[in-house]
């Protein structure tokens, strides 16, 4: 199977899809929990992360959560 691709942050990554957003940000190495994600401009409760699906051509915005002040 040939990998589709998904835009992160502007940048085209190729990932095996469709695939769960949990799936995808792990493969990424990117914790869950350590992260705010926007799915084609709707932002995602990490509660959600389980069981959102994407697809070929999906938009993602992911910022990591940094603690501290």
């Amino acid at each position: 199977m040939n990998p589709n691709f998904i835009t992160a942050n502007g940048t085209a990554i190729a990932a095996e899809l469709p695939c769960l957003l949990e799936e995808f940000l792990l493969a990424q190495k990117l914790l869950p929990r350590s992260v705010v994600v926007e799915h084609n401009g709707e932002a995602i409760a990490p509660s959600e992360f389980a069981h959102r699906t994407l697809r070929a051509g999906d938009r993602l915005e992911i910022v990591k959560i940094v603690a501290g002040g």
